[in-house]
């Protein structure tokens, strides 16, 4: 089975119901605020091993100057 991108996880974990009960057992999910953390946490991680860094100084000089 591949793995579901962790955005569309989240987008159907928010659409279905936080918690659901039958006759022999009950399901709860983590609320979507520890989803929320845990993607902020997850992209993190994935801009720190990014090889381009957030900001990139350089110098200009105008055109015709000596």
């Amino acid at each position: 089975m591949p793995e579901q991108p962790l955005d569309d996880a989240i987008r159907e974990n928010a659409q279905g119901p936080a918690e659901a009960r039958g006759d022999s057992s009950s399901v709860k999910q983590h609320s979507l605020k520890d989803q929320i953390e845990a993607d902020r946490f997850l992209a993190s991680k994935q801009a720190v091993k990014s090889k381009q860094r957030g900001i990139r100084f350089t110098k200009i000089s105008p055109p015709g100057a000596s």
